[in-house]
């Protein structure tokens, strides 16, 4: 990200006054939009966005009770210290390099990633992306939609420590996550074989019974997920049984393409919270740069069940044909396309269109043969058509 106007950063201070819910419950979305919009070259209409969103904005909940290196596990998913556990980890990114804080929590908030419905672990991945995008050792990937995007090295030395606006920014979702985190329930095994693609393994999770409630009802209601991946999708070393970082990646990057396109076929079962089964697995795959990859493997399994817990709990039965899906005029190339959509995006102005698009631009980038992913751009057509434009 290249934000030399401090766009960002002014947007961030202006936010980390206000809580990550309102009305005891609903995500504050706003640190995450804003991060994409500035990303993708909207900066100068962030601040008339926020104008706009502020009715959707609460103050930083009254702390409740000091959380500390003793006592965090009891706090553990108490939403009632959403502002201590932000107030810890603020100490925690001043006094450590912001990279091994992130290592030691992420394995034990991972478990509860559905908690919040997604929505902190998603935060985590947009946090994360600026920090990482502050480093001043990368590697340059020609993309679909971009000359050149910045990939940060996973071991860069120059961004070890953080400070300012970003860093109190992964201490605001690292915070949110702590205080929402919610583990599923025991989960059995789907029976019968288990699926060889994500998008099969997608195709084969079991609706909850009762789609009337709100996501917590629902996630209440999960008994079985397929395995995946499992001994069928080949990626699993026949000798140990175990799955490498690097292989880990590749299914989480499949992963996230795979949810995309069923996001695309799929999104009238409800617009809003099928965006999350996208991008949560992709704030993970976001995430895997700045982690130790011995915590790759597990970190694609939680974004599996992130995603899997989502479409139990609101895909509709059917999807929509192929051929009744909408689409960018032919012609245009993938950078073209990917500048249409997320123009469409930021005039349309809700956070959840602008979030999905964010993730379909990070699809097109990986897609192959330089031709950008057609069922990708039809996912983020048909959130800005089917979600309700901001006011």
């Amino acid at each position: 990200m290249d934000d030399t106007s401090g766009t960002l950063d002014e947007a961030l201070d202006r936010l980390h006054t206000t809580g990550p819910e309102r009305g005891g419950w609903l995500t504050n979305h706003a640190p995450m939009a804003v991060e994409a919009l500035v990303r993708h070259g909207q900066g100068p209409s962030v601040h008339r966005w926020l104008d706009l969103y502020a009715n959707k904005l609460e103050d930083m909940p009254t702390p409740y009770a000091t959380v500390t290196a003793d006592n965090w596990s009891e706090a553990l998913g108490d939403p009632r210290r959403i502002a201590d556990w932000t107030a810890y980890f603020t100490r925690e990114l001043a006094d450590r390099p912001w990279r091994q804080v992130l290592a030691e929590w992420w394995p034990r908030l991972l478990p509860g990633i559905a908690g919040g419905a997604t929505h902190p672990v998603i935060r985590v991945g947009h946090a994360v992306r600026t920090l990482l995008g502050e480093t001043h050792s990368a590697t340059v990937l020609q993309s679909a939609h971009s000359p050149a995007t910045v990939l940060p090295s996973a071991h860069s030395p120059a961004d070890e420590f953080a400070t300012g606006p970003r860093a109190h920014e992964l201490a605001h979702a690292l915070g949110y996550w702590a205080a929402r985190h919610a583990p599923l329930p025991p989960l059995d095994r789907l029976p019968g074989p288990a699926p060889r693609t994500a998008a099969e393994a997608m195709a084969a999770v079991p609706r909850v019974a009762d789609q009337s409630g709100g996501i917590r009802d629902r996630l209440a209601q999960i008994t079985t997920f397929p395995v995946w991946p499992g001994p069928a999708s080949g990626a699993l070393d026949p000798a140990s049984g175990a799955l490498g970082p690097d292989q880990a990646r590749e299914l989480l990057t499949e992963l996230v393409r795979a949810a995309a396109h069923r996001y695309a076929t799929h999104a009238h079962g409800s617009p809003i919270m099928l965006v999350h089964a996208v991008t949560a697995p992709n704030a993970v795959l976001r995430t895997l740069p700045a982690l130790p990859r011995e915590l790759w493997a597990t970190s694609l399994d939680a974004a599996w069940a992130a995603n899997a817990a989502v479409l139990a709990a609101y895909a509709p039965p059917t999807g929509l044909p192929h051929g009744e899906l909408p689409s960018v005029p032919a012609g245009a190339t993938p950078a073209e396309r990917a500048e249409e959509i997320f123009t469409r995006a930021a005039a349309h102005g809700d956070e959840h269109a602008i979030k999905l698009t964010d993730t379909v631009l990070d699809v097109m980038a990986t897609a192959g043969g330089g031709g950008g992913d057609d069922l990708a751009v039809a996912a983020a057509l048909r959130a800005c058509a089917l979600i309700e434009p901001i006011a």
